[in-house]
């Protein structure tokens, strides 16, 4: 996968030379180009940023080093790609999208800053290739650099090739829908607290089991909202039975068995 990253601060990427992004682009599993958007200017100062029309506080980001730098990154000669803002306005940024992201073949990240980026630049952006408006979450920060941060690290740990243990991507939050059950590694006692001894017996059904009922409560008890979201269709009977006794009304349907 290509990566290119349109931003007035290139400097804030330094992590992706870190841990397995790093070793990803080593590995030539993922290349990432840095651009300063102040490089698209044509004045002295350099300037990227105006008052916003109809007032207000802030500065909004103009449209014309924007509209050139993509003009230059997404011309009919490079490889074609999907815009990826990072915005409070945007979708919320989930473990799906994540997935749909890693299949691109190219992903171009524009960093907005201040009161955001000029509507046109998306807009007009939207005539030509793929857009995606992506949120973190319901806040404020002060940029679209951490997010595109977070949002590379989801997306590069799908990618074949970069995990040494791929299976570990079926296992974890959100890859079925439900938080992971709690984990645990040596040693057996620990200040007063044990590993469960199911996870001890080599019984596989019955680790299986916990770690499938551990899931579904606590899905149920920090983000009931998935829970509501799961088709009848991938509850068994003992999903069903576990979530009824925990509170939760499971709406009649098909059960797998």
């Amino acid at each position: 996968m290509q990566v290119d990253v349109v931003t007035i601060f290139p400097e804030y990427f330094a992590p992706l030379e870190l841990s397995l992004i790093g070793r990803a682009c080593r590995a030539g599993l993922l290349g990432v180009d840095l651009h300063d958007l102040r490089r698209w200017t044509h004045d002295v100062h350099r300037t990227v940023d105006d008052t916003p029309y109809g007032g207000g506080a802030g500065m909004v980001m103009r449209p014309e080093p924007w509209g050139a730098a993509l003009d230059e990154l997404t011309g009919p000669e490079r490889t074609p790609a999907r815009l990826v803002v990072p915005t409070p306005v945007g979708e919320p940024f989930t473990q799906p999208l994540a997935q749909r992201f890693a299949a691109e073949p190219r992903l171009v990240f524009a960093c907005g800053r201040y009161e955001g980026i000029d509507q046109r630049v998306i807009d007009h952006a939207a005539g030509r290739m793929p857009v995606s408006e992506v949120s973190l979450g319901d806040f404020v920060i002060f940029g679209g650099e951490a997010a595109v941060l977070v949002i590379l690290e989801a997306v590069t740990r799908l990618l074949p090739g970069v995990l040494g243990n791929a299976g570990s991507l079926d296992e974890e939050s959100h890859a079925d829908g439900l938080l992971e059950a709690p984990v645990y590694t040596k040693p057996p006692h620990w200040r007063g607290h044990e590993v469960p001894a199911v996870l001890r017996s080599g019984d596989h059904g019955r680790v299986a089991r916990w770690r499938r009922d551990q899931a579904l409560l606590r899905t149920a008890a920090r983000r009931p909202d998935l829970i509501a979201r799961l088709s009848t269709d991938n509850l068994d009977k003992e999903d069903i039975a576990l979530l009824t006794a925990a509170g939760f009304q499971i709406p009649a349907g098909d059960m797998a068995e």
